[in-house]
C-alpha cells in the first residue's frame, strides 16, 4: 500500500484550551485520520498539554504566556524542531490554517519545505479582537494589516458563513473565498431522562423551572449583558427560571458580579468550562431554550450541537449565527435590545420551544463527518489545482512583516490585565 497523505492543521489554539475552533481543528483531525490520510496538528506550546491522547501527531511550538490579552499562550512561530519533525511527514497534500495570525504565517513558512498548498479557514471576526485587545490606531492599523496579507499569501480561503466572508472584505481583504460550514460532535437525539433528572438535581433546578442556557466563552460581546438585561426584567414577573452559563472568559468575574448587581445571581448557574462532550450534552437536552444573541460569532457552533439535542435558540436577527435560520420555525429571532429577548421570553409556552426545537434538530443539525467529507473533496480539488500550478508563486514572508509581528508581540505583552 503507498504511503498515507498527510493533511497539517494549524492553529492557536487547541486543548487543554478549548473554544470553537479549537473544537474544529480537534474533530477535522479526529475525522481525516483514517486508512489513506495522516492528520497532523501544528499548535503552541502550553504547560498543560497531553497530546498522548490524540490518535494522530501533535507538533508543538514555542509560546508565550498570553493570559493579559487572551484565553491561550500565543504562538512565537520559526520553530527548528517543528521544521525538522514536518520533513519527516509522509506526502503533505495541504496545509489548513484556522487562525489567520500565527498559525497561517507558520504554514507559509511550512509552504516552503513541504512544497503543499494552503487553505486558511476565517472563523472569527478579528476586527472586534483587534479593537479590544490592540491599544492605538496605528497598531490597530498595522494589525489588520499583517492579518490581510497573511490571508491574501494563501492559496485558497474559506469562510464558516456569508457573514464572516462580508466581515473578512471589511477589514481589507480583495480576494475570493468559499464558506465551508463546520460541523458538530455532538450526536443527534436525547440523552436519557435519567441523567437530565440527576443533573437538575445535582444543580437544585426545580423540576418544572424554564431553564435558559449559554455556552461559549463568557465574554461581554457575545451578548451577555443583554441576556442579563431581560433576565432581570423577566425576575419581576416569574422567578420561576434558571439561567444556565458554561464555560470560562476573561470577563467571567464581571458577568458573575453583574448578576448580583441585577438581583438574579441565585437563578444564575456558572458552571465554568466542560471538556465533557457527554455531559455537555446532558447540558443542552436539560434546557429548554439556548440563549445566543450574539452578534460576533461568525458561525456559533453551539448553535448546532442545540439543534442536535432539540433545543431551540434564541439569536440576533441579522447576526451570522443566524443565517438561513426561519423565525418561529427552527429558532427564535430578536433585535439587539434587551426589551427584544423579554418579550419572546414571557411570551413563549414550552409546548412552542419543543416544538420549535425538534424542527432545529431536522434543519440544522451537521455532523462532523458530513463535513470534513465537504472538505476533504474540496482538499482534493485544490490539491490537484497546486499541481498543476494554477496558484501564483509565493515569496518568503518580507522583514516589513516579521516587524509588524514583532511590533504587535510587544504590544501585547504590555497589555494590562483587564481593560479600562
Amino acid at each position: 500500500m503507498a504511503n498515507k497523505q498527510t493533511i497539517c492543521l494549524l492553529n492557536d489554539s487547541f486543548p487543554p484550551v478549548i473554544d470553537g475552533v479549537a473544537n474544529t481543528v480537534v474533530n477535522y483531525a479526529k475525522h481525516i485520520q483514517n486508512d489513506a490520510f495522516d492528520s497532523v496538528v501544528i499548535t503552541p506550546s502550553h504547560p498543560d498539554a497531553d497530546d498522548s491522547v490524540f490518535p494522530y501527531r501533535v507538533l508543538r511550538y514555542p509560546s508565550i504566556l498570553a493570559e493579559k490579552f487572551a484565553d491561550y499562550p500565543a504562538g512565537v512561530p520559526f520553530s527548528p524542531d517543528v521544521v525538522r519533525n514536518i520533513k519527516e511527514v509522509d506526502d503533505v497534500k495541504i496545509l489548513h490554517s484556522h487562525c489567520p495570525i500565527i498559525s497561517t504565517f507558520m504554514a507559509r513558512e511550512l509552504r516552503l519545505i513541504v512544497n503543499a498548498p494552503i487553505v486558511m479557514t476565517y472563523h472569527t471576526k478579528f476586527d472586534i479582537d483587534i479593537s479590544k485587545f490592540v491599544k492605538g490606531q496605528a497598531l490597530q492599523t498595522a494589525a489588520k494589516k499583517l492579518l490581510v496579507e497573511n490571508i491574501s499569501a494563501c492559496d485558497e480561503v474559506w469562510t464558516v458563513s456569508h457573514g464572516a466572508g462580508e466581515n473578512l472584505q471589511a477589514l481589507g481583504y480583495e480576494g475570493d473565498y468559499i464558506v465551508m460550514p463546520n460541523g458538530v460532535d455532538i450526536k443527534s437525539g436525547r440523552v436519557e431522562d435519567e441523567k437530565i433528572l440527576d443533573l437538575k438535581k445535582q444543580y437544585n433546578i426545580p423540576e418544572n423551572a424554564t431553564t435558559y442556557l449559554f455556552v461559549g466563552r463568557l465574554m461581554w460581546y457575545k451578548g451577555i449583558k443583554l441576556i442579563l438585561d431581560a433576565l432581570a426584567k423577566l425576575k419581576n414577573q416569574t422567578s420561576d427560571f434558571r439561567m444556565v452559563f458554561v464555560g470560562e472568559g476573561t470577563d467571567g468575574e464581571e458577568i458573575a458580579e453583574y448578576a448580583k448587581t441585577a438581583n438574579i445571581d441565585k437563578n444564575c448557574i456558572f458552571v465554568g468550562a466542560l471538556h465533557d462532550r457527554g455531559k455537555l450534552s446532558v447540558w443542552y437536552c436539560a434546557s429548554d431554550l439556548f440563549l445566543f444573541p450574539s452578534s460576533y460569532d461568525t458561525n456559533g457552533l453551539v448553535v448546532r450541537e442545540a439543534a442536535a439535542c432539540s433545543t431551540p435558540s434564541v439569536l440576533l436577527r441579522g447576526s451570522c449565527a443566524a443565517e438561513g435560520v426561519k423565525d418561529f420555525e427552527n429558532s427564535f429571532l430578536i433585535d439587539d435590545d434587551a426589551d427584544s429577548l423579554y418579550m419572546l421570553l414571557s411570551s413563549l409556552t414550552k409546548e412552542k420551544m419543543r416544538a420549535v426545537g425538534k424542527t432545529a434538530n431536522e434543519d440544522l443539525y451537521l455532523s462532523w463527518e458530513t463535513a470534513v467529507k465537504m472538505a476533504m473533496d474540496r482538499y482534493n480539488i485544490i490539491s490537484e489545482r497546486y499541481k498543476r500550478g494554477e496558484f501564483p508563486k509565493r515569496k518568503k514572508p518580507m522583514d516589513g512583516f516579521m516587524k509588524m509581528a514583532g511590533d504587535l508581540m510587544t504590544a501585547f505583552a504590555k497589555l494590562p490585565k483587564k481593560d479600562g
